[in-house]
């Protein structure tokens, strides 16, 4: 078991996400940032799906009670392994009664933490990924327990790996959404020519922007939305569905991240600055 002292400030359980379900309602989830979750996973050669911890901007205290090998992948939040520092794309060794600890946050928004054979918690929907109330809790809290299998010994074809990361990319790559055209072209420069700055309303549910473009008066049913969606609403505010997103929304879908994009955007905070260019 991983006992975990002090959870820091949102903790969860994430694999890939849980798919198939979004026709009655349940939301895929997963990680935010898939592309670094892959990258740790692969380091352990694990499965590109198998379960990890997802820690956003503050780090929790984790103890060990058996042994395993470890890789952090993610926001640079500076870890140490029993008050030695560990770096982030390199497998560790942990045995029994290590204490893995975080500081401060250097860069990025969001650190995954990799076990070797990934974390055994409860598979729910053919997912482990933490959504209340498909999961009994939306995060972990202190003093809970999450489940891995011992590893005694495990050699690893690659040790560590220098990772070029996305933490500097600023440029959001979209598709044309499904109401694109009934933008004019007014909007269109204004969504297209100038940055935009997260604000404090961001979570896993949805980014939302600080800066309005040009309003609308259009009307439509509910509509289908995916991880990425952006939604425009009449006041002219830009929402960007997340992983934890609602499944339909009323406001036209007006653009649609990659999924690289979406990885980009999951390691933002409020304040960093945004461009789109479309695809």
């Amino acid at each position: 078991m991983l006992k975990v002292l002090k959870p820091g400030l949102y903790l969860t359980i994430q694999d890939l996400g849980r798919f198939g379900y979004r026709d009655i309602g349940v939301p895929i989830a997963g990680a935010m940032d898939v592309e670094s979750v892959k990258k740790a996973n692969l380091l352990l050669e694990n499965d590109e799906n198998d379960a990890v911890l997802e820690i956003t901007m503050t780090g929790p205290t984790l103890q060990f009670d058996a042994d395993t090998y470890i890789s952090l992948s993610g926001a640079h939040i500076a870890a140490t392994l029993n008050k030695e520092p560990i770096d982030n794309y390199a497998v560790v060794k942990v045995e029994k009664g290590d204490i893995l600890s975080y500081g401060r946050l250097e860069q990025g928004f969001r650190g995954y933490l990799a076990v070797k054979g990934g974390f055994q918690s409860e598979k729910l929907l053919n997912s482990r990924s933490q959504f209340y109330p498909v999961t009994s809790k939306a995060r972990i809290k202190d003093g809970e327990e999450i489940p891995y299998k011992e590893t005694l010994t495990y050699k690893p074809k690659i040790s560590e790996v220098k990772i070029e990361e996305h933490f500097e990319e600023n440029t959001l790559k979209v598709y044309k959404g499904p109401e694109f055209s009934l933008l004019s072209d007014v909007q269109l420069t204004e969504i297209f020519a100038k940055p935009f700055t997260v604000s404090k309303e961001n979570n896993r549910m949805a980014y939302q922007l600080s800066e309005l473009i040009t309003g609308h008066s259009h009307s439509m049913l509910t509509s289908g939305t995916l991880p990425g969606t952006i939604q425009l609403t009449p006041a002219g505010r830009m929402i960007i569905l997340m992983k934890d997103g609602q499944t339909t929304g009323g406001y036209p879908r007006i653009l649609q991240l990659s999924e690289e994009s979406i990885s980009i955007l999951a390691q933002k905070k409020y304040g960093d600055k945004l461009l789109f260019k479309l695809v």
